[in-house]
């Protein structure tokens, strides 16, 4: 593959709305030994790309200042001690940032092989969510076989694939969302049943559904006010597991509630964990996830694509909450 000098990206030109993503141009990464070059076909839109243009969310020093997580792409060369991948693979792999380019460098244990069966716009919707999901539910989380799971936010890009994954793996699945359309989009992907929180009582709902038992895991973007009532939800040894905090990061603990029932409140942010755990949590995918992806029985789910020029409207979009899934852009 015969590479050029510099390439086309989006940079984010100061702090501010989605009018400050300009387009530019820049040099050529070059990929490190353990790295491996992927020429971009698409890459996937996330919150934290939302927050680092807004000036809200530090970039690691090591990392790339141009935003995107998520790339899938060909191999375009690939670092000295790269053994994992060759030129001309296609690939889609969690970023360090930069994904919002041409082209964009990342480590090879952080790449998996796109899903057969996938279009390349369909497997950058996959590495952030499927990183984020998995390490939280069943890593931290500690989901087991037979145990009931909560997600808040049910039809965002971590929603859809909390519920595919987990309800893949044949536990009960519950989910909230702020529309009719929302929950029956939930109901489709495989929760049992949706909440519409802008109409009822989620968590008086979810009691009923699980005849008083509660749940065992809730995986939670919210905050805020919703701990108090998550804590009530909870069976005896439930675990809450943080990974946002759309309603605030202050919450009221009822510390007899954790006591009595034994609960764990834990969570986790994936971007400053190393390589080798972001390696790990990629091999745990590759042979427990990618299976069933490519089985069918969890499907990627891209709301709206736009060309990489159009960054600003796809951030626009994403802030508005219409979405259910993903939203890519094009290369």
């Amino acid at each position: 593959m015969t590479l050029p000098a510099k390439m086309r990206a989006v940079e984010i030109s100061k702090p501010g709305g989605p009018e400050v993503l300009k387009s530019a141009e820049r040099p050529l990464p070059q990929p490190k030994a353990n790295e491996i070059l992927v020429k971009v076909a698409a890459a996937g839109v996330n919150r934290p790309d939302i927050l680092q243009r807004m000036g809200l969310y530090a970039v690691p020093p090591d990392a790339s200042d141009l935003p995107g997580l998520e790339i899938a792409g060909t191999v375009a060369a690939i670092g000295a001690s790269v053994r994992m991948w060759k030129v001309g693979d296609q690939v889609c792999a969690l970023a360090h940032g930069g994904g919002y380019a041409e082209f964009c460098v990342v480590p090879e244990v952080q790449a998996l092989p796109a899903p057969k069966g996938l279009s390349l716009v369909e497997a950058a919707s996959l590495p952030e969510t499927f990183f984020t999901v998995y390490s939280n539910v069943f890593d931290r989380g500690g989901l087991k076989p037979g145990e009931i799971f909560l997600v808040q936010g049910g039809s965002s890009g971590i929603g859809v694939t909390a519920i595919q994954m987990v309800a893949a793996m044949g536990n009960r699945v519950f989910a909230t969302a702020g529309s009719d359309e929302k929950c029956a989009a939930c109901v489709k992907l495989g929760a049992e049943k949706a909440f519409n929180y802008r109409s009822g009582d989620w968590a008086e709902e979810l009691k009923t559904a699980t005849d008083g038992k509660g749940v065992n895991v809730i995986l939670d973007m919210v905050g805020g006010d919703y701990v108090p009532k998550e804590l009530k939800i909870l069976a005896d040894e439930g675990r809450l597991v943080m990974i946002a905090f759309l309603r605030g990061n202050k919450a009221e603990v009822d510390l007899n509630e954790v006591m009595r029932k034994r609960l764990q409140i834990t969570g986790s942010t994936l971007r400053p964990r190393p390589v080798e755990f972001k390696g790990q949590v990629a091999k745990s995918l590759r042979e427990r996830i990618w299976p069933l992806v490519e089985g069918g029985k969890i499907k990627s789910v891209v709301y709206k694509t736009f060309p990489l020029e159009q960054a600003s409207e796809a951030h626009k979009l994403m802030e508005t909450s219409q979405h259910i899934g993903k939203i890519v852009l094009t290369v």
